[in-house]
């Protein structure tokens, strides 16, 4: 799906690269979460994996020193994103969301991350990927597409780096 949306979206071909297992360092004991910096550190370094950009995607609960959890993160400009469908696929009114909903959450998470990989920073327009969505009710009122002034400095990004 992410894969899917990376091709449609950007125009840019995406490979799905086999499982790593997770970094035992990532794991804060305390909080049962994961370091998200710790994770895009441990990926920064692996050296098996060669691609333009990564987003790696885990079923953990990620959180930062700011947040007490976020749904992605990813360094401005940086090489690897890193994405959890923990909070994503959890129940906010009692029930499960439908897979289709969870995936659409992922597929815009991801794309939203991606936009920090190719150096844009969060929009203040509510109706575009990169503004900061902080709840699946947020991000779920979140359109998939960038706003006009987003799409022209993504493009930018993609064709300064082609």
């Amino acid at each position: 799906m992410i894969a899917a949306h990376i091709s449609g979206y950007l125009n840019m071909t995406a490979e799905i690269l086999p499982a790593m297992p997770l970094p035992p360092q990532a794991l804060d004991g305390g909080r049962l979460q994961y370091n998200a910096a710790l994770l895009i550190d441990a990926l920064e370094k692996a050296d098996r994996i060669d691609a333009f950009k990564i987003i790696a995607l885990f079923d953990v609960d990620l959180f930062t020193p700011l947040f007490t959890h976020v749904f992605g993160e990813a360094r401005q400009n940086g090489r690897v994103a890193v994405i959890s469908l923990y909070r994503l696929a959890t129940p906010t009114d009692g029930m499960c969301p439908p897979s289709g909903h969870v995936l659409e959450r992922v597929a815009k998470i991801a794309l939203h991350e991606l936009g920090h990989l190719l150096n844009l920073l969060h929009c203040a327009d509510p109706h575009c990927l990169m503004h900061f969505s902080d709840t699946p009710d947020r991000l779920d009122r979140t359109p998939l597409n960038f706003c006009r002034y987003c799409r022209r400095s993504l493009h930018r990004s993609l064709a300064a780096w082609s």
